[in-house]
């Protein structure tokens, strides 16, 4: 079995590690796209430019599912993918559901790329989800490419994360898999005050449930 991991960058690898974990009898083929970094601030267009010639190499590569393990990729473009490419592929998105049923405080802050908070999915997850639900978005447009150069500027999350905090968030959610690489820093900065939470599971349980299928 050959599982099929894709991202722009290094939030990928994140995932990947992951299912690695899950599943080690598996062979985990991973891609980025780094030379056409960052992701974020294009148009669907764009990067559905980007992104077909990616998962064509993991077709012929022999993958039997690919994990979209980018939130941009998947709230703009997963309908035309699945139409494009003839094997399961695994979204990732952000988890407004699961956020929405957690918050005590009835607050939340979604963390996530301007592409993908721009996108239609995500709309419909927080109209469908979130309807009664206070959803913050801190600035993060600069955050995927720091920490693709690690370059972090641990004031700029402090102070991000701290302005959600204040407002009453009391779930924090990492709707871009690069933000993976910081979630024990944004942990430590909601630590009794908020519950930070990230899809790796949900996509092992989901790759679990697509692989009973093959």
């Amino acid at each position: 079995m050959k599982i099929g991991v894709f991202d722009s960058g290094v939030g990928g690898l994140s995932v990947a590690q992951a299912i690695q974990k899950a599943f080690p009898k598996y062979e985990i083929l991973l891609r980025e796209d780094i030379k056409n970094l960052p992701y974020g601030n294009k148009t669907p267009a764009i990067i559905l430019e980007f992104v077909k010639p990616i998962l064509q190499e993991l077709i012929d590569l022999g993958c039997d599912c690919v994990v979209i393990a980018c939130n941009t990729v998947s709230t703009t473009l997963i309908t035309e993918l699945r139409e494009l490419f003839p094997l399961p592929l695994i979204a990732v998105e952000p988890m407004i559901k699961l956020a929405s049923e957690q918050t005590n405080t009835n607050i939340i802050a979604v963390c996530a790329t301007p592409t993908t908070l721009a996108s239609k999915r995500y709309k419909f997850l927080k109209d469908e989800y979130a309807a009664d639900v206070k959803v913050l978005e801190p600035d993060c447009r600069d955050w995927a490419s720091m920490i693709q150069e690690n370059k972090i500027n641990q004031k700029i999350f402090t102070e991000r994360i701290g302005e959600v905090l204040d407002q009453g968030a009391d779930v924090i959610v990492l709707g871009c898999t690069h933000y993976h690489w910081i979630e024990e820093d944004i942990n430590r900065l909601a630590k009794g005050r908020a519950t930070v939470i990230q899809p790796e599971q949900a996509i092992i349980r989901q790759l679990k449930r697509v692989i009973s299928g093959l």
